[in-house]
């Protein structure tokens, strides 16, 4: 294999329908890759160094040891970095592949010019670049999504413990997908379990499931930024202490996200545009419901005025993703009403964000 700097793409995402229900195992949620990526490039040297652009970490030694990459620095940032490198790696050499000595290079464009955050899940997506890449670095085929996607899930829970994985997948698999999440328990005791990733890799994640779907084409898709950022661990915080607290109210929750995002993939399935926005308008009132039972902002007020004025339009809107800040989406029936909300969006002093679907997962560039 040539030993040219190799370099992989993978997109972000926004979650659309079905949060904080998807933590729960067999809830359906939707989710989008967009066209804002992260970049990994990987290139042969006679030294392994990591280079972080965003936390200008730059030329920092590794090594690996004991099934483990240990990066010689105290910055806890890298942790989700070298947990994906320590799986990778411990799974190449399961796999009967040492990897040379090596660079590898993580920018990212997911959040804005200062450094704000979209909320677009980038250490999710800087995971995935680094499994992509490193893998298609040193298999001789081309990495499968499924491959792709569990390696990265791994790293990701083996760092934060929690999350659905929702982002690794449109990180791994690309366009709009359904997903139910492999629950973070179950692969947290798996991992512990195993004597070999290549092994868990290779089982079925029971609870887990991922179906590409398309947007009708009679509905546009507006995003707005509210430009506060969220913290998803406080609030999912808040919500498990309402699950413990008050289980009746919570099970009510999931059974109104249920619904809504059986309405909404409807909608998908067979083109109704209209199930695709009362879906999300289903969707909203669930949220609003279990935030306020929660005790919690997960509509902050700008959040409000994005959905309220998508409703004004004829469309609806709702937070995206555990909402108290980042984006918020909308969906509208036509091109000419998707134009006049980002106009009024833009006096309300939301910005829009001219993101897209972006059909193809981690790949090459």
């Amino acid at each position: 294999m040539s030993n040219s700097p190799l370099t992989a793409r993978v997109p972000g995402k926004l979650m659309i329908a079905g949060e904080f229900a998807v933590l729960e195992p067999y809830q359906k949620l939707a989710v989008m890759a967009v066209d804002r990526f992260v970049y990994a490039t990987l290139e042969e040297k006679g030294e392994n160094l990591v280079s972080l652009d965003a936390y200008d970490l730059r030329g920092l030694a590794w090594t690996y040891k004991a099934g483990a990459v240990d990066v010689k620095t105290d910055d806890s940032r890298i942790s989700f970095i070298e947990n994906a490198m320590s799986v990778v790696y411990t799974y190449l050499l399961e796999n009967h592949v040492t990897p040379n000595y090596f660079h590898l290079s993580i920018r990212s464009e997911l959040d804005d010019a200062s450094g704000r955050k979209y909320g677009l899940g980038s250490s999710a997506a800087a995971v995935t670049s680094v499994v992509y890449i490193m893998l298609a670095k040193y298999l001789c085929e081309k990495p499968s999504e499924p491959l792709v996607f569990k390696l990265a899930a791994m790293s990701h829970v083996l760092t934060q413990g929690s999350g659905s994985g929702a982002d690794v997948a449109a990180s791994s698999y690309g366009g709009w997908l359904e997903y139910s999440s492999f629950q973070a328990d179950w692969l947290t005791t798996m991992y512990e379990q195993t004597d070999s990733i290549t092994e868990l890799v290779e089982k079925d994640w029971p609870y887990f499931s991922i179906t590409p779907i398309d947007l009708p084409e009679d509905i546009h898709m507006c995003i707005g930024w509210t430009g506060s950022p969220a913290s998803t661990s406080e609030l999912v915080g808040k919500i498990s202490t309402l699950k413990r607290s008050c289980p009746a109210v919570y099970n009510d929750f999931l059974s109104n996200s249920q619904q809504a995002v059986t309405t909404f993939l409807h909608g998908f399935q067979t083109g109704e545009s209209a199930s695709v926005i009362e879906g999300i308008r289903q969707n909203r009132n669930a949220l609003e419901s279990l935030g306020k039972n929660a005790d919690t902002a997960i509509e902050t007020p700008t959040l409000t005025t994005l959905c309220d004025l998508a409703e004004a339009f004829g469309g609806a809107g709702k937070p995206s993703g555990a909402g108290g800040g980042d984006c918020g989406i909308a969906f509208m029936p036509s091109k000419e009403k998707a134009k006049q909300l980002l106009q009024t969006w833009k006096e309300a002093g939301i910005k829009p964000l001219d993101m897209h679907p972006c059909k193809t997962g981690a790949s090459l560039v």
